[in-house]
């Protein structure tokens, strides 16, 4: 089983990374951008079949490694 892993920024945490990517976009003649947020997307190759355990599992390791929850959200997708 996949599990697919969205992590983003949660709002009003400055993001300098989107910000870059706003400022080079409008430098590349691309107007009208007005706002970005940039995150990541995790892939796991899951030997779990079972889909409830799966993403228990995958919320445990968001929880202890793959999002600062803090500062970040994320969303697990099974695929």
């Amino acid at each position: 089983m996949k599990a697919r892993v969205h992590v983003m920024l949660k709002t009003g945490v400055l993001d300098p990374q989107g910000e870059a990517v706003r400022h080079a976009l409008g430098s590349l003649g691309f107007d009208g951008v007005e706002g970005v947020r940039q995150g990541k997307v995790i892939e796991l190759d899951l030997a779990e079949t079972d889909a409830d355990k799966a993403r228990e599992t995958v919320t445990q390791m968001c929880e202890k490694l793959l999002a600062n929850t803090v500062i970040e959200s994320y969303a697990v997708e099974l695929v």
